[in-house]
Parts: structure tokens; C-alpha cells; sequence
């Protein structure tokens, strides 16, 4: 269900087939989670002093670090390709997977592929990196794990897309290459197993007659909100069970946070502060998304099933 207004570039979405089977109406609706980092204890405190939370969504998990320069974030025998988030606030990082090596200090979404890899703070400031939920380490360690102690089953599950063209390796994609585009929504990236999309830094608040209502039927949305404050509309459909019925939400955040919003509530997200910018997750790729020619940035190396 959607309500965008025409001139909201995902009118023109089409609709795609669910990747799930058809869920009966009374199962139960998760509950909306709003992950505020400054509110929650770190999960892990690094030799120099930087704190790492681990949060976490069905197929997901987001790991957002408060670094201090000369920390490193290792990974052992990752068993699939992860991500690294950078916007305009982040630290400068080192990038090393195998024998290949790569600073970023600008704006960049970069692919790490399975196996070893260290990330390094170069500076202080946030360090973003989004895993699969594949890893039970990281599914563990997730602030949020209890949510998850059964899997939603509203969401489908986790199926990996085609392995990328060329193989498995590390990949620097710096956002100044790929600027806001009219006609294009976002910036959008996509792996085997996650999409991300770089919304648009906005310099001031959202106009309320022009917010975008939607829904998904069979994936949830995670909202990571890097800069600013905003509010995220959350409405619950009603099935035949008037018990399990929640109420509207309308929830103020700020950030760093990540709000997990899921399947099939109606939602839209309203930025409130002067200066703020969103970074959409989603696990697996979406499928509408990837159907929109041009919009998948880097669709010529990460192909649709």
C-alpha cells in the first residue's frame, strides 16, 4: 500500500511479486523498535577506547562504532561480504581484505568480502559497517537480540543474490562519483545480501503536506538516522485478533539510531531538525528498487536473481 504523492519518484514503482508465501492475516505484527546508540550501553569498548553497538534486524545487523583513531575492527573467516558506511561525519578508514588495501576519508559505500578483513580508524569519529545476519557472533551480540528470539514471520527470509561479476573482493564506490540525481531516488547500493540507500542530506525540515505513507509486504525497513532529528508515523493494520490491536506511533528520534519498522505497517519518516539525513538498509535487496532501470548504482557488478 502506498500514498506517494506524484511527484515522489516511487509512484513509479511497480509491484513485485512477494519473495514469501502468503502469511495469514492473524499473525502477529512485530512492534516498531527505536534503537537510540547514546541511550544504550556499548557492546564492546576497543584498546583506544572506542565503543561499538550492535543492533540488529531480521536478516541484519548494523554495527556503529564512536572510534578513536588507531582502533581496529577485525573480522575472521567472515562468512559473507559485508559493508562499510561512510557519510560527511564518519572517520577515515583503512580497508584491508586478503592482499587488497584501501583508505577512504570521503563520503563512500564500500563491499568487504568474505574471509579476513580489518577496518582502521584513521580519525575519530563513526565507524558504520552492515553484516547479514549469517554470523552468530554478531546476531549475539546485538542489543536488540531478544526481539529476534524467534524469527518475524512476516519477513522473508534471507536468499542470497547471484555472486557479483568477477568474484568476491573489495570495492570502493565513493559517493561524490554518483551525486543526487533528478529522476533517481537516493543513492542506492545492493550485495548479495543487503541494500543500502544514501538519502539526501536535507537543510531543513520536512514539509508535512508532502509526507509518503507506505508499507512492505514481506521486509523490514531499517531507518539509520546519522544526522538530525525526525519522526517516524507508524500505523498497525488490524487483524482479527482486537487483543493483539497497537495503537498509532509517532516517535521522536535523533540520532546516531536506527529504527526498525516492519512489515506490513503503514510508515513515513518526517526529519524535524534544521539539517538531517537518513541511510535506508534493507535485507535481503529489494526487488522493486532493483527493477527501476538506473537506480541500482553499481547493478552492472551485483546482478538481479
Amino acid at each position: 500500500m502506498s500514498m506517494y504523492a506524484k511527484d515522489d519518484l516511487r509512484s513509479q514503482l511497480a509491484s513485485v511479486p512477494s519473495a514469501s508465501a502468503p502469511v495469514d492475516p492473524s499473525t502477529p505484527v512485530s512492534a516498531a523498535q527505536y534503537l537510540e546508540f547514546s541511550k544504550l550501553p556499548p557492546a564492546a569498548v576497543g584498546p583506544a577506547g572506542s565503543r561499538t553497538w550492535f543492533v540488529r534486524g531480521q536478516n541484519a545487523v548494523l554495527a556503529w562504532t564512536e572510534a578513536v583513531a588507531g582502533d581496529r575492527f577485525t573480522r575472521d573467516g567472515q562468512p559473507d561480504e559485508y559493508c562499510v558506511l561512510l557519510y560527511s561525519g564518519s572517520a577515515a578508514v583503512r580497508v584491508t581484505a586478503g592482499d587488497e588495501e584501501q583508505e577512504v576519508d570521503e563520503e563512500a559505500f564500500v563491499i568487504v568480502p568474505p574471509g579476513d578483513s580489518v577496518v582502521e580508524a584513521l580519525t575519530d569519529g563513526p565507524v558504520i559497517r552492515v553484516f547479514s545476519s549469517v554470523a552468530g557472533d554478531l546476531r549475539d551480540a546485538a542489543l536488540n537480540a531478544g526481539a529476534y528470539a524467534e524469527p518475524d514471520p512476516r519477513c522473508a527470509p534471507l536468499v542470497p543474490w547471484p555472486d557479483p561479476v568477477g568474484g568476491f573482493r573489495l570495492r570502493v564506490h565513493r559517493l561524490a562519483d554518483t551525486p543526487i540525481t533528478e529522476g533517481r531516488f537516493g543513492r542506492i547500493f545492493r550485495t548479495t545480501n543487503l541494500m543500502v540507500n544514501f538519502l539526501a542530506e536535507e537543510p531543513t525540515p520536512r514539509d508535512p503536506l508532502k509526507l509518503s505513507p507506505h508499507s512492505h509486504d514481506d521486509f523490514e525497513q531499517l531507518s539509520l538516522a546519522v544526522k538530525g532529528e525526525f519522526v517516524h508515523h507508524i500505523q498497525y493494520p488490524w487483524g482479527p485478533d482486537s487483543t493483539r490491536w497497537r495503537s498509532a506511533e509517532h516517535t521522536r528520534v535523533g540520532s546516531p539510531s536506527m529504527t526498525v519498522i516492519p512489515p506490513p505497517t503503514v510508515h513515513t519518516t518526517q526529519g524535524v531538525g534544521p539539517h538531517q539525513q537518513l541511510i535506508d538498509l534493507f535485507s535481503p535487496p529489494r526487488r522493486d528498487f532493483s527493477a527501476r532501470p538506473g537506480w541500482v548504482l553499481n547493478a552492472d557488478e551485483y546482478p538481479a536473481p
